[in-house]
């Protein structure tokens, strides 16, 4: 029997995977569980697996931990199909409960402890309430209307809309400056949903006062090499390295496209060190950039092609096979150019952010409700875990940031505070540039610097791009997957990556298929970005994988995953790590005199 053939004599499908990222990892997983069907190969420019998502060398002795994941941090409960992948490779993500904190002195705010904007906003907040009862009656109407739009309509403040409404936005959905522009229907389900409002129930007098319950990744960087040689032993050819140039030709017989190989750079990971002419490439990563676009390049063929990479950079490599409605579509998707700065600069942190409980800012009572108890967990407890500033000349623009050792699963839960890691995200370079504070950061204390390609989840998206992705799929040979075909989160690109492969002749698994949350999402990705409705396939199935499946979803219509490959006990990641020795004990006994934290 010829090698690119079934059993039965039919030829496999040869499929190119491009993007070694989440997407396209899932899509060549799932098509290499039917090694008789597919024939697939997966190529990505970089050296390594996982697109954003990597994870970074530490100083344990000073911080505990001998690594940090970078780009992707962590997700929900309703993260099913990412989760279920973790558990497939042997890995696990933690629970914890979010701390956040929003703004800085007058402007400070948390879901922790009851501060003085909540107290003077106490109008406003009602009319928030007001917004979101509506908007759930008449969501149709409101659905894609600019978020401060439909803020500024139910006449709140805009000093409440910047320092309430779209930080609370912007924290779960990575919105970032392009936050008034998005859907108003993202808040309003943030807030109402009790499947995935991260916000659920909003509190009548503060917002928010709930810790949201989120899971930890895993070391990203070791979970996707597991995969890629997972991926390997199942057949399907992993070529990192190596650049599609363009796509030569296609049609309903297939793709030719050109390749050609790339060098790694000097840190192994983001390729887009270059991105800003004010931090440039490394001497040696310009001069292999400069020997790579003169490599000899090649063409070959496959049936079939799956592009999981950026609309933006989709529209570039479709070229001049482009159809008018790929060039219009893929062209309206907006994206910005923002910055990583991974530091230990505790001295920025206590300049722009608010890291401690201070009780110059709490309030003891809301709307003359008490509010010690909440006040006394904050005093011995808030350890912020992500947070977002606005900046002074136009409050409308963010600054974000993570403080990964409070965060992060693998660092001991006491560490002094002036050993903390911390990501502070600066963004859109080119429009809002000029706002950014990144010069304050101490250069002697930066780890590293990582440029992002970001997408921008304006109310056009959702008008322009979206709804049309059903449209641009499958035609002449070429699918689209990533998280930008919905919005940018691990689970929409694992679940991009599966709608690829089923749309391709692959199953949906037969586990999922029974975890009733998790094929629902997929059901309605599939239907959004495919225009098609899956069938069930196992619907009696008694199989151990059906009765797994079932056992999986959790609360109210099953959206809580209780499956494998997400852990009880949070910092569960930091006791397997000490055994191994890559993270220490702790390194501070308690909290440091006066503040709620070491």
């Amino acid at each position: 029997m010829a090698p690119n053939t079934h059993g039965d004599g039919a030829r496999k499908k040869k499929v190119l995977v491009v993007g070694a990222g989440a997407a396209g990892m899932s899509a060549a997983y799932h098509m290499s569980n039917h090694p008789d069907k597919f024939d697939v190969t997966v190529i990505d420019s970089v050296n390594y697996c996982g697109g954003q998502a990597f994870s970074h060398q530490l100083d344990k002795g000073r911080h505990g931990a001998s690594w940090f994941n970078q780009g992707v941090q962590g997700g929900s409960y309703i993260f099913h199909h990412t989760c279920t992948m973790f558990a497939r490779q042997g890995y696990h993500a933690d629970p914890v409960k979010l701390q956040v904190s929003f703004g800085k002195d007058k402007d400070f705010w948390t879901n922790v402890f009851p501060t003085d904007v909540l107290e003077r906003h106490q109008k406003d907040i009602r009319k928030l309430l007001l917004m979101w009862k509506v908007m759930r009656w008449f969501e149709i109407f409101f659905a894609l209307l600019p978020l401060k739009l439909v803020c500024q309509m139910f006449l709140m403040s805009e000093d409440f809309i910047n320092v309430v409404a779209l930080p609370m936005t912007a924290l779960f959905l990575g919105t970032g400056n392009a936050t008034p522009e998005t859907p108003a229907m993202m808040l309003e389900r943030l807030a109402t949903s009790p499947t995935y409002g991260m916000w659920y129930p909003p509190d009548k007098r503060s917002v928010a006062s709930n810790m949201c319950p989120m899971v930890v990744f895993p070391n990203f960087s070791e979970f996707y090499e597991t995969w890629r040689k997972d991926l390997i032993s199942r057949g399907v050819k992993v070529r990192l390295s190596t650049e599609l140039v363009e796509i030569v030709s296609r049609d309903k017989k297939g793709v030719i496209v050109s390749i050609r190989p790339r060098t790694a750079v000097s840190d192994n990971h983001n390729p887009s060190t270059g991105i800003s002419p004010d931090h440039p490439p490394t001497e040696g990563d310009a001069d292999a950039a400069e020997r790579d676009r003169h490599a000899p390049q090649h063409e070959e063929h496959y049936d079939e092609l799956v592009l999981c990479v950026l609309a933006d950079t989709a529209k570039a490599l479709l070229g001049r096979t482009a159809s008018w409605r790929e060039r219009k579509v893929l062209g309206a998707a907006k994206f910005s150019n923002d910055i990583t700065i991974t530091h230990t600069d505790s001295d920025y942190m206590k300049k722009h952010y608010e890291n401690f409980y201070r009780s110059d800012l709490a309030v003891m009572t809301l709307n003359k409700q008490d509010q010690t108890q909440r006040n006394e967990f904050g005093k011995a407890n808030f350890r912020p875990m992500y947070y977002i500033k606005t900046y002074p000349k136009d409050k409308s623009k963010l600054e974000m940031c993570f403080d990964t050792t409070n965060y992060q699963c693998q660092f001991p839960e006491k560490v002094p505070f002036e050993d903390h890691v911390f990501q502070t995200i600066f963004l859109n370079k080119d429009r809002d540039g000029h706002l950014w504070s990144d010069e304050e950061i101490d250069s002697s204390k930066v780890i590293r610097k990582d440029w992002w390609h970001q997408l921008c989840h304006s109310y056009t998206h959702y008008i322009k791009v979206v709804p049309w992705m059903m449209f641009l799929q499958a035609k002449r040979s070429v699918r689209f997957g990533g998280s930008w075909t919905v919005v940018n989160a691990h689970e929409v690109a694992v679940m991009s990556g599966i709608a690829a492969a089923v749309d391709l002749g692959a199953e949906y698994p037969e586990d999922l298929e029974n975890d009733k949350f998790a094929f629902l999402c997929f059901r309605l990705y599939y239907l959004l970005c495919y225009g098609k409705w899956y069938s069930r396939r196992y619907k009696h199935s008694t199989s151990e994988a059906a009765k797994a499946g079932r056992s999986w979803a959790n609360g109210l219509y099953g959206q809580r995953y209780k499956g494998p490959g997400v852990t009880e006990e949070e910092r569960c990641t930091w006791k397997e790590e000490m055994k191994l020795g890559r993270s220490t004990g702790n390194l501070a006994e308690g909290n440091a005199e006066g503040r709620s934290q070491p």
